[in-house]
């Protein structure tokens, strides 16, 4: 199996409907059932009960979700977390599809080869499960890491101690892809046991240098781990010799190296030509 680990966000955005007849991911392991991080079962089911009750006994339930900005969203919410347990359930890869992220994966038409290594070496921060794999089992729910609940608290702190430990022993040994918002690498307590981390920085050079943000930044991301899965990029041995990505090169003399937690921080710039040519190639 290749020697790198891709770190991701959830989406908000969550596909619908899924497989009324999957088993229970809370139950057991096999070739046709997935449940990766099945130690966190305990805490997700606490998570679940004590989402439910607290949504049985507000007034207002939809108040839980202050984040969303509609109320329909809002009252959505409030229903798929009330049928957790009686949902069907779908891959975290494809009911977290509709997010800016995976949609830029492009996941479908990826060789096999690159499908494979994208469900095995893909760790997604999830506020209600903690971490899955991009095949584990999932119903529709709402539930951010950022959010707080009635007798838990702070979701982020609830997940810290647990998610660390699972995290840090996935990660041994091995080449780390971080592309993790910093609310959510606030969780996780790094134990340094990877042998190095890259976390991606992408800049757009108008005159002025610029970062994307929200759903433009989400998109060029997945664009990248697109690219990560596709060619097996387990270093940076051959970053010299990369492509760009999604209109961007790497810019060496811009991108650093942190000896004391191993992280190189990659900064992917655009260029005239590179805006160019993407722009040609929409046209065409």
């Amino acid at each position: 199996m290749p020697n790198f680990v891709v770190l991701l966000p959830p989406s908000i955005q969550k596909q619908p409907g899924g497989n009324p007849f999957a088993p229970d991911m809370f139950d057991y392991r096999t070739s046709n059932t997935f449940n990766y991080f099945s130690d966190l079962n305990p805490k997700r089911r606490h998570l679940i009960d004590t989402l439910q009750e607290s949504i049985a006994e507000a007034d207002d339930p939809s108040e839980l979700f202050p984040e969303l900005e509609s109320d329909f969203e809002q009252e959505e919410a409030v229903r798929v977390n009330e049928e957790i347990y009686d949902a069907p359930l779908m891959s975290a890869l494809d009911r977290y599809s509709p997010g800016a992220l995976y949609s830029a994966t492009d996941f479908a038409d990826l060789p096999t080869g690159a499908q494979r290594r994208m469900l095995e070496n893909g760790v997604i921060f999830s506020g209600l499960f903690g971490l899955l794999r991009p095949d584990d089992l999932v119903p529709n729910y709402h539930l951010e890491m950022i959010s707080e609940l009635p007798e838990v608290g702070d979701i982020g702190e609830y997940w810290r101690d647990d998610l660390s430990e699972q995290l840090n022993d996935t990660l041994e040994g091995r080449f780390v892809w971080d592309f993790l918002p910093e609310e959510l690498r606030a969780v996780w307590d790094d134990a340094h046991t990877y042998d190095e981390r890259a976390q991606v920085r992408f800049v757009e050079e108008n005159g002025e240098r610029s970062e994307p943000e929200g759903k433009e930044l989400l998109e060029v991301q997945g664009e990248f781990v697109n690219h990560i899965v596709r060619e097996t990029l387990e270093d940076l041995e051959d970053a010299e010799e990369w492509d760009p990505i999604a209109g961007f090169a790497l810019n060496e003399e811009a991108s650093s190296y942190d000896e004391d937690t191993k992280t190189h921080v990659l900064e992917m710039t655009t260029a005239p030509d590179l805006v160019e040519a993407a722009q040609q190639e929409e046209e065409d």
